[in-house]
């Protein structure tokens, strides 16, 4: 039986995105753990974040998962879910903190001036809510999702990406900015596939499909 882990290392949403990988696939074994060596066997990897970012990288790196991320990043289909996308990149402005350095970027806090949608109505941060997303290109993860498809958004921190090759998907809040990237093996969102109802699960569901 296939085998997806869900790297737990002590932060994230775990439990609803295992669910909801399990409800998309149910002839596949979902294993919520922080064993580097469950990781190393799996056959597709999951990496949910919530929290903070210096936090996430600290328990990481305590938990002993660091080569072994860095290992399924490489060489498995990877999905990225929210810090799970922000960690990809060199660095990160939220405890000044080195990410993985998988992708080039970095993460940046959202302008602590205020910010206005375009009917004058001021946003707050954290970005918390409903957004629609533009791909920006064609991918086996956007298949059956209408461009302009709404997910659910909790974060205060964005990714500015310095390869433009990389971004599969854009929102506004206040400005545009990149929501989701891809490259080889990874896909990565800023947003919440697994509070996102019946397009999140359409997006779980073509990762559990997906052949990089």
């Amino acid at each position: 039986m296939a085998m997806i882990a869900v790297i737990d290392y002590g932060m994230g949403n775990l439990r609803s995105v295992s669910k909801a990988l399990e409800h998309v696939a149910p002839g596949t074994r979902v294993e919520v753990t922080s064993d580097p060596a469950v990781v190393a066997a799996a056959d597709r990897v999951v990496f949910p974040g919530q929290g903070a970012m210096p936090d996430c990288m600290r328990e990481m790196e305590a938990c002993g998962l660091r080569p072994a991320v860095l290992a399924a990043a490489r060489t498995k289909p990877f999905l990225g879910i929210c810090i799970g996308l922000q960690m990809l990149f060199d660095s990160s402005e939220e405890g000044d903190t080195p990410g993985l350095s998988l992708l080039p970027g970095r993460v940046r806090r959202f302008p602590r001036e205020p910010m206005f949608e375009r009917d004058g109505r001021r946003l707050k941060v954290p970005h918390m809510g409903w957004n629609e997303v533009r791909q920006q290109n064609a991918h086996a993860l956007w298949s059956g999702i209408l461009d302009g498809a709404r997910f659910y958004f909790v974060h205060s921190y964005y990714a500015e990406v310095t390869d433009g090759q990389l971004v599969s998907g854009v929102s506004d809040y206040g400005f545009p900015f990149t929501c989701a990237v891809a490259r080889d093996n990874i896909f990565a969102v800023q947003f919440h596939p697994e509070k996102s109802h019946t397009d999140g699960l359409r997006l779980l569901s073509n990762f559990i499909d997906w052949k990089p």
